[in-house]
């Protein structure tokens, strides 16, 4: 078994959101990450993906946003996903307190989209984690190479997205949820809603791990990963 696997990061977010996972899923499987930066809408990123794939069929990873865009590629071409892996994300849409968050970051971001992120590392990270070159300086240059103008495209798409939690029952390839037990952004009690509303979903919660769980704890996703695609039947 060589299976191809699409991996898609979060807000502001690129492949080194997945530095770790990268060489550990490459010896079982051909790896690619999606680009989520261009697409304006959570629809356009999921067509995207699909028109850009390597392989007619894949296992699907999105993390955050990445799993926002995951379950829109569920809705255009289920038929093209293999197994399905979501982390840290929800099937719920934004609330009103939440898009008004959204809006004053971007406001913030025209300015300074250091500070922007300097103010969200404390909910991307845990606190025993964020301090760590590997954690807080990769999130500082991922947000640094991709800008502000991504910044504002990504949050506005994460605004609009469509609930997902009608189409759970849908999705019939084999699923792992995964969620950082400190996960402040998108908490554990949205993994277990994901992972009860899609038949025969595996629930994994990560000790000691915040939204950001490939950064901080790198190992432990690897070991998931690899366990739950060796126990997989592609």
């Amino acid at each position: 078994m060589n299976p191809h696997i699409v991996l898609l990061p979060g807000l502001l977010n690129n492949a080194n959101l997945f530095t770790a996972q990268l060489p550990a899923l490459s010896t079982m499987a051909t790896v690619e990450v999606g680009d989520l930066t261009t697409g304006k809408t959570i629809s356009e990123m999921a067509a995207g993906v699909l028109e850009t794939a390597s392989a007619k069929h894949f296992v699907l990873l999105g993390l955050s946003l990445g799993g926002y865009v995951a379950f829109e590629i569920m809705r255009q071409a289920p038929e093209r996903v293999a197994g399905l892996v979501l982390m840290d994300t929800t099937a719920r849409p934004d609330t009103a307190e939440a898009r008004a968050t959204r809006e004053t970051l971007i406001e913030l971001a025209k300015t300074d989209l250091d500070a922007v992120t300097e103010k969200l590392l404390p909910r991307l990270s845990h606190p025993e984690k964020m301090s760590l070159p590997a954690v807080r300086g990769v999130i500082h240059s991922m947000a640094a190479s991709l800008g502000k103008e991504v910044f504002e495209r990504q949050q506005r798409a994460i605004m609009d997205r469509l609930d997902s939690r009608p189409t759970l029952a849908g999705i019939t390839c084999q699923t792992l949820v995964i969620c950082g037990e400190n996960d402040l952004i998108t908490p554990p009690a949205l993994a277990t809603e994901i992972a009860a509303g899609i038949k025969n979903a595996k629930l994994e919660i990560i000790p000691q791990c915040g939204h950001l769980s490939t950064l901080d704890q790198p190992d432990e996703v690897n070991r998931l990963l690899i366990d739950w695609i060796n126990g997989a039947t592609f």
